[in-house]
C-alpha cells in the first residue's frame, strides 16, 4: 500500500512526535547541586546507620518548578547509580525494602517551601538521613537505619503527578562509622598486663589459704571446748578436774 505525499507527510510528523514525547518522558531537568555532609559539628552527623545532609537552600526555585511538586531524597549504593531510573509512576517509588535487591530507594518527601533561599537564621537547617525507626521498610517515603556502612550516595529529584521533571547530581561517596572490635595492647603492656594478673592471682590464694587456716582452726577450738547443746546435738566436752579431788587432805580424809 503506497501513500501519498498528504499520508507520508502526516506519517512522518506522528514520528517525529512521539520521539519528542518520548525524548521529554525520559530527559530530566538537571540542577546544578550536589547534595553535601552538614559541615556544622554536630553528634551524630555520621553514626553506624544514619548521616546528615545540608538543607538545599534556594536550589529549587525555578520557574518550572511548582510549589506543589514533590521533591524526594534518591538513596543508593555507590555502585547503584548508573542503573537507577526515576519511577513514571507514584506507585512504582522504590522503598527501603528494594535497596538490597535494587540498590536504591526514595525517601524525604517535601516541598521548595522547606528549601527557601536566603541566608539562614539561628536554627540549624539540616536532613537527618535514615533516623526513623518507627517506620516500616514497606511504607513509601520511609527513611529507616541504614543496614550496613556503605558507601552511599544521594541526589533530589522533582516529581510532578505526571512524572519526574528535574534532579540534582549525584553527591560524592559517604562512608557511615563502623564497629571497632576491641583488641589486646601489644608489646609491653601486654607484658605489664600479665605481670599485674599473676600478682592479683598469688594475692588471692593468699586470701583463700588465710580463711582456710582460719576455719580449721576455728572448728578444732569449737570441739576443744565444752559448749551447751540442745536434745539431738552432738556436743564436744572437756574435761575439767577441781583441784580439791586430788589434794592430800582429801585422800586421808577418805
Amino acid at each position: 500500500m503506497r501513500l501519498g505525499v498528504g499520508g507520508q507527510s502526516s506519517l512522518l510528523m506522528a514520528l517525529l512526535l512521539l520521539l519528542t514525547c518520548l525524548h521529554l518522558g525520559m530527559s530530566l531537568e538537571r540542577i546544578s547541586y550536589a547534595p553535601q555532609l552538614s559541615s556544622a559539628t554536630l553528634a551524630g552527623r555520621l553514626t553506624q546507620s544514619t548521616f546528615t545532609l545540608e538543607r538545599p537552600r534556594g536550589q529549587f526555585s525555578h520557574l518550572n518548578i511548582a510549589d506543589f511538586d514533590a521533591i524526594w531524597l534518591v538513596l543508593a549504593h555507590s555502585n547503584a547509580t548508573q542503573s537507577f531510573t526515576a519511577p513514571q509512576r507514584v506507585e512504582d517509588t522504590p522503598v527501603p525494602a528494594n535497596l538490597p535487591q535494587r540498590g536504591y530507594y526514595i525517601t524525604l518527601r517535601a516541598n521548595r517551601a522547606l528549601y527557601p533561599g536566603g541566608q539562614p537564621g539561628n536554627e540549624l537547617r539540616v536532613l537527618r538521613v535514615a533516623n526513623n525507626t518507627r517506620c516500616s521498610l514497606i511504607t513509601r517515603g520511609c527513611h529507616h537505619p541504614l543496614p550496613g556502612p556503605g558507601p552511599y550516595r544521594v541526589k533530589f529529584l522533582v516529581v510532578r503527578d505526571r512524572g519526574p521533571m528535574a534532579e540534582t547530581d549525584w553527591s560524592s561517596e559517604t562512608c557511615l562509622q563502623q564497629a571497632k572490635a576491641l583488641q589486646a595492647a601489644p608489646g609491653p603492656q601486654s607484658a605489664g598486663t600479665m605481670v599485674i594478673v599473676a600478682i592479683l592471682s598469688v594475692l588471692l590464694a593468699v586470701v583463700l589459704t588465710t580463711l582456710l587456716t582460719l576455719l580449721i582452726y576455728t572448728w578444732y577450738d569449737t570441739c576443744g571446748s565444752t559448749s551447751i547443746s540442745g536434745p539431738g546435738e552432738l556436743a564436744c566436752m572437756k574435761r575439767y578436774n577441781t583441784h580439791h579431788m586430788f589434794s592430800p587432805s582429801a585422800e586421808v580424809g577418805s
